[in-house]
C-alpha cells in the first residue's frame, strides 16, 4: 500500500498512541460507515493485518440514508464504534455534526509522518474534515464528480458513440430505446446526487457559478443557475431522464439499473473507478441481482455540453470520507492505529491507489496499473489516468461548503423544477431566499 521510517515510510512502522486506552498493536476495534462497498474494505483490513495481525477489525456498513440514524445514538453510548466515518458538508455524517465526538488525530499524524505532515497529505483532505481546531478525521481519499459513466459494451453493440452534445444525448437515447436499452438513469429523489447533476450543468454554462453562489459572491438568481435550472428540466422533458427518475434513489436503483445492464449511462463520480477493475465490476454486478455476473467496460466521459457553451470537463470535489477515532472507545490506540495507518501511511495509500475507490489522500500514492487488473485495460487505463490527472487539478469543492438548510433547499429545487411545481425562477428565487437566512 522506506526503510526505517514511521508509518509512511516502512509498511511495518508503528504510530504512537494518542491516549492511554489499550495497546497501539493489539486488540480489536470495530468500524461504522456507509462506504467504502465491502470489498475495498475487506481489502484495506487485510492488508492493515499484514502489517498489524494481533488488530482485528469488524467493519459494519449502513445505508447512505440510514447512517445518521444509527451514528447518533452510537456516539452517545459507551458500546458505539471504535472509529467512524465522517464526511465535509451537511451530507450524512457531517463532520461538523459528529465531529465533537472525536479524538484529535494531529498529534498521531505528526508522530507518524513528521512535523511536515501537512505537505504530504491532499490539502483538501485535511481542511474538510476539520472540527474546529481539531483534525476529526482522515482523509482515506478523494472523490470527484462532474462525470457521465457509460456502459461500452452497449454502445459498442449498436454503433454508437458516447454523447458530446445535448443533440447526440437525444439521439443515443432514442436508439437505446428503440432497442429497449435504458439511456440514462438517475436517482433523482436521493437529492443530494441531484445537486451534483446541476453543479455540472451550471459549470457548461458558466464555470465557477456554482461555487460563487455556495460563497455567497453571486445570487443563487443568477441567470447561469436559471439557465442551469431550466436544461435540467428539459432532460425530464426531453425523455434523456429515465421514466419515474423522481421516485428512484441514487443507491441501490440507479445504481444497480447501470450495473445490471439495464440502463447505459449513468452521473457518477470518480468512487467508479473502483468498478473498472474485473473484481469491483463483478462484485457490484452480482450486487445489483445478476446471477451470472459478467464484467464490462465502464468508461468515465465529460458531462455532455448541454447548454452548448463548449464549457466541459469540470471535476469538484471533496474528501470521500474520514476516519474518526470515538472519545468513548476503550480501543483509542488501537482505532487510532488503524486510522492513522489507512490515512498515511505509503502502505496503506497503496492498498486505496490500487483498488480505485478513492484517490489517495497521501500525494505521492498513484495506481501501481501493473497489479491492478482492468476490465478492458487498453481502453480504461487512459481514460482513468487522465480523470485522475484532471481530478489532481480541480479545486472546486462539492458538498463541502454547502450548509444543511441550503442542501435541502438545492434538493427541494431540483425535484419541484423537475415535477413541474414550479420554474426555475421560481426555485432560484427559493435558493436564494434560503442562502438570505443563512447569512
Amino acid at each position: 500500500m522506506t526503510v526505517g521510517l514511521t508509518l509512511t515510510g516502512c509498511a511495518g512502522g508503528k504510530p504512537a498512541e494518542t491516549a492511554d486506552k489499550g495497546s497501539a498493536d493489539s486488540g480489536s476495534i470495530t468500524w461504522w460507515g456507509w462506504t467504502p462497498d465491502a470489498a475495498p474494505a475487506e481489502a484495506y483490513i487485510k492488508a492493515f493485518n499484514k502489517v498489524y495481525p494481533n488488530i482485528k477489525v469488524t467493519f459494519k456498513k449502513l445505508t447512505i440514508d440510514g447512517y445518521d440514524a444509527a451514528i447518533r445514538p452510537a456516539l452517545a453510548s459507551s458500546v458505539g464504534p471504535d472509529v467512524f466515518d465522517v464526511a465535509p458538508g451537511a451530507a450524512n455524517g457531517s463532520v461538523d455534526i459528529y465531529g465533537v465526538n472525536a479524538v484529535d488525530l494531529k498529534p498521531a499524524v505528526e508522530k507518524a509522518v513528521g512535523a511536515d505532515w501537512q505537505s504530504k497529505l491532499a490539502p483538501i483532505g485535511v481542511t474538510s474534515l476539520m472540527n474546529g481546531d481539531k483534525l476529526a478525521a482522515l482523509s482515506v481519499g478523494s472523490v470527484f464528480s462532474g462525470t457521465v459513466w457509460v456502459n461500452k459494451d452497449l454502445f459498442d453493440k449498436y454503433q454508437l458513440t458516447p454523447p458530446k452534445t445535448y443533440d447526440d444525448w437525444k439521439k443515443v437515447c432514442e436508439t437505446f430505446k428503440a432497442n429497449k436499452v435504458g439511456c440514462f438513469v438517475q436517482g433523482a429523489a436521493q437529492t443530494a446526487f441531484n445537486e451534483d447533476t446541476l453543479q455540472a450543468i451550471t459549470d457548461n454554462v458558466a464555470p465557477g457559478v456554482w461555487e460563487k453562489a455556495l460563497k455567497g459572491e453571486v445570487p443563487w438568481t443568477d441567470p447561469a443557475i436559471v439557465k442551469a435550472l431550466t436544461l435540467w428540466k428539459k432532460l425530464f422533458d426531453d425523455g434523456i431522464m429515465q421514466e419515474g427518475a423522481l421516485g428512484m434513489q441514487q443507491y441501490p436503483d440507479a445504481n444497480n439499473g447501470f450495473m445490471s445492464g439495464k440502463y447505459a449511462m449513468v452521473m457518477m463520480g470518480t468512487w467508479y473507478m473502483q468498478y473498472s477493475t474485473i473484481e469491483g465490476s463483478t462484485a457490484a454486478i452480482s450486487g445489483a441481482g445478476v446471477a451470472d455476473p459478467k464484467p464490462f467496460t465502464q468508461l468515465p466521459i465529460p458531462f455532455p455540453d448541454i447548454a452548448g457553451t463548449g464549457n466541459v470537463g469540470a471535476l469538484y470535489g471533496d474528501a470521500d470520507f474520514g476516519l474518526a477515532v470515538n472519545q468513548k472507545s476503550k480501543s483509542i490506540a488501537a482505532a487510532t492505529t488503524f486510522a492513522t495507518w489507512l490515512g498515511t501511511s505509503a502502505a496503506g495509500q497503496q492498498v486505496v491507489a490500487d483498488i480505485l475507490n478513492d484517490i489517495p489522500a497521501l500525494t505521492s500514492a498513484q495506481p501501481n496499473w501493473d497489479t491492478v487488473k482492468l476490465v478492458n485495460p487498453e481502453v480504461q487505463k487512459p481514460a482513468l489516468e487522465k480523470l485522475i490527472s484532471d481530478a489532481g487539478k480541480s479545486t472546486e469543492p462539492r458538498l463541502a461548503t454547502v450548509v444543511a438548510d441550503l442542501q435541502t433547499a438545492i434538493g427541494v429545487a431540483s425535484t419541484t423544477v423537475a415535477a413541474g411545481q414550479a420554474t426555475p425562477e421560481q426555485a432560484a428565487a427559493t435558493l436564494q431566499a434560503t442562502a438570505s437566512k443563512i447569512k
